[in-house]
């Protein structure tokens, strides 16, 4: 584990402080100054640094034999130190890359340099120029060496206090990971915005280097994850090429996933999961857990067998701590049970120990308790979470692993009941919870250091990778020599920004092919009249529409045979994305109606809040927004030419009973609306409150068997959301 590899992530050659020895300081002309500089002296606050890199023969002084601790470096010379610290070389497209400035060319004296530095991401320009000759701030210099250095997205778990309002917004987080790396001490005033002298450079860079080798002796982590992908396998290719840039630069990386990924595109209707577990295999997944929805073919096929089989193909365990599945037919024979360092593939196994570059790594998988009421686990039940991992961090221990890893679908913190942050507080021990089932973006990971009596307690780290495979989740990991964290990078790596892999597209064309022909697939519905999806003054985000109609009717019809109890269904309009022609309808247009590949869910919610969604709702009529929401099962009338926040004059159930502003209501939307997506706070206040309950089911599939059912579709425009104004 100790791979001699600095914690961040770095584009294009990989520095390591190692190479640093061949460092020049500037290209001019040198003395040979073996005692000292005639302008540096012992005691002065640069010596201790000057002189540490001049004997390394790192930096050189002038003719005159000075140094010129006082005299400021500009961006160029900065460039040739870098160049010439960490062995770069000149890129094959140089001059390409020069094109991006405007005062810079092949011609130039650092051309070479300058592109390099450019090339590998440390430098970039402003407005088209490099600025050669300009000086370099200190703020500017923070970003550069941490850069240079691979540091640049080092989070320390015991970080410093430093004033940051007047750090420039693009170098605050560069500035203080110097103060938690205790390279700088002017936490009061790191003067930001001054020119850097060499003496400044020569103390800052030097001090970087000496933390850069300390931290590369420590044991490092490299963790790489996935959730909620939910079939959507069109980008595996580029998935695939994401993993192998990762495992490029941190070869000993593990691969987990966190579960969901059956149900949401007709890549499951049509194979079950096994066209995600071909890109899966090709990718070297390590390990997954069960997510909530592996379990939905409970209802439909009335056994587990399709999952049994998904796992029969993987060329890797499930590990899976809380879900019992031995009373279960198809999954039972499958399950190996324990702790063990020798899994092997296609089993599950409540944990697993893998020995990373000599050390153990700890893995085990946590499935949310709701299982039981959102999917169809039938015989397969489900254990308390914080019990169960206890018991596995208790058993990891015993066996002389400290680095432990939970693979969990919990949710981040949706539910007040069972999620992420109240495991962290609830059980020492587990080092990293890389996460699902919520769908949680987490820029940055979250760090829990406190118990949940308030007491400190050793770090753990939650990182959650959203859905859909949009991004591949990366950490890496440093801990102490007790096996403690002490600091962390990460980055959520954007599928999207990637080059398909060649085997991948290989592997994944012949399901692709059939995808296809499936979307021009008859549905057995048709259109009576077109369902158009207007845009401009009546736009499917500022009026009613009869599509909006179609889908929030088979919301709420879809909604009710799981709670009877739902009245209402509710649609945003930027949700809906194109329209249905007259005639049959095919999967494929019913997928590119509703593409995103939501799910159902359902909330309790008071008149009072209702109200408060669809005063946002129509706040920019007759400007189009987003979230203007389509209803089911109720009447809404306003009056645009009213403020905004007082728009709303009545709102009625189907029956025309008015809704009480006191009584509590159950309705149903798309997932993305209930967590409080299109900025409707009152919905993710009612979400954090645990109100929500997503149903698992996708919107399109909801969509197909209500067109189904109806056959032939002749919903129109019905009057349910009036504007007084108009």
């Amino acid at each position: 584990m100790k791979s001699k590899k600095n914690i961040g992530k770095f584009t294009g050659s990989t520095l390591t402080a190692a190479a640093a020895a061949s460092m020049a300081f500037v290209p001019v002309a040198s003395a040979e100054t073996p005692d000292g500089y005639t302008d540096v002296a012992k005691g002065d606050s640069h010596y201790d640094a000057i002189m540490a890199l001049t004997k390394d023969g790192i930096v050189k002084g002038f003719e005159d034999g000075s140094f010129g601790q006082w005299q400021n470096i500009n961006r160029q010379q900065v460039a040739v130190i870098l160049y010439e610290a960490f062995n770069l070389t000149p890129p094959e497209d140089m001059d390409s890359i020069l094109e991006s400035y405007d005062d810079v060319d092949s011609d130039h004296l650092y051309a070479k340099q300058i592109a390099a530095v450019t090339e590998t991401g440390i430098f970039k320009g402003s407005d088209g120029s490099f600025a050669p000759d300009e000086k370099i701030t200190r703020e500017q210099v923070a970003s550069v060496i941490l850069l240079a250095e691979n540091l640049a997205d080092y989070h320390a778990i015991d970080g410093k206090d430093i004033n940051l309002e007047n750090v420039g917004e693009s170098h605050k987080e560069r500035v203080q990971i110097l103060a938690d790396l205790a390279i700088t001490n002017q936490t009061d005033d790191f003067r930001p915005h001054e020119d850097i002298t060499r003496g400044a450079f020569s103390t800052l860079f030097y001090k970087l280097m000496n933390k850069a080798d300390e931290l590369n002796d420590k044991d490092q982590l490299d963790l790489m994850h996935t959730s909620d992908t939910h079939a959507h396998v069109d980008n595996g290719p580029k998935r695939v090429t994401a993993a192998k840039n990762f495992r490029s630069a941190y070869p000993n990386a593990l691969l987990l996933d966190s579960g969901d990924v059956f149900s949401g595109t007709l890549y499951f209707n049509k194979f079950y999961g096994q066209a995600d577990m071909a890109i899966m295999n090709l990718m070297g997944y390590d390990a997954m857990t069960f997510g909530n929805h592996e379990f939905d073919l409970g209802q439909k096929e009335g056994n587990h067998e399709k999952l049994a089989e998904f796992i029969d193909a993987a060329n890797f365990p499930i590990v899976s701590s809380n879900v019992n599945v031995t009373n279960d037919e198809n999954l039972s024979p499958l399950y190996e049970g324990g702790v063990t360092s020798q899994p092997e593939e296609s089993n599950i196994y409540d944990g697993i120990i893998k020995n990373v570059d000599g050390e153990k790594v700890g893995i085990f998988g946590l499935t949310t308790e709701e299982t039981e009421n959102i999917s169809s686990p039938l015989n397969v039940t489900f254990d308390d979470y914080v019990a169960t991992a206890q018991k596995m961090v208790t058993e990891f221990e015993a066996k002389g692993v400290d680095k432990i890893v939970a693979v969990t679908h919990i949710g981040y913190n949706d539910n007040p009941d069972s999620n992420d942050i109240n495991l962290a507080k609830a059980v020492d021990g587990i080092d990293v919870i890389l996460g699902g089932h919520s769908h949680t973006e987490l820029d940055e990971p979250a760090v829990v250091i406190v118990d949940a009596a308030g007491q400190k307690k050793a770090p753990t780290i939650i990182d959650h990778t959203f859905q859909y495979s949009n991004f591949l989740g990366t950490l890496n990991v440093k801990f102490d020599d007790h096996g403690k964290i002490i600091g962390h990078a990460a980055e959520l790596v954007s599928i999207d920004d990637q080059e398909p892999d060649a085997e991948a597209e290989k592997v994944l064309a012949p399901y692709k092919d059939e995808i296809d022909e499936t979307m021009e697939k008859e549905t057995g519905a048709t259109a009576a009249h077109p369902f158009d999806n207007p845009r401009g003054d009546v736009s499917v985000r500022n009026s009613e529409t009869a599509l909006g109609n179609l889908i929030t009717d088979g919301m709420l019809k879809k909604a009710k045979t799981i709670n009877s109890d739902t009245i209402i269904a509710l649609q945003n309009g930027g949700g809906i994305r194109t329209n249905i022609d007259e005639g049959p309808i095919t999967y494929g247009e019913i997928m590119e109606v509703l593409p995103f590949g939501n799910t159902l869910a359902t909330m309790e919610i008071t008149g009072a809040e209702l109200q408060q969604a669809f005063e946002h709702s129509v706040a920019n009529v007759p400007s189009e927004f987003g979230g203007f929401l389509h209803i089911s099962g109720m009447k809404l009338t306003y009056d645009s030419s009213k403020d905004t926040g007082e728009r709303v004059v009545s709102m009625e159930l189907a029956d025309g009973t008015p809704i009480d502003p006191d009584q509590t209501y159950v309705a149903a939307t798309n997932a993305f609306t209930a967590m409080g997506g299109d900025g409707y706070e009152v919905f993710e206040e009612i979400y954090k409150d645990g109100r929500v309950q997503d149903l698992g089911l996708s919107d399109w599939e909801n969509l197909k068997e209500h067109v189904v059912d109806l056959g032939t579709v002749e919903t129109e425009i019905e009057g349910r959301i009036v504007d007084q104004n108009k």
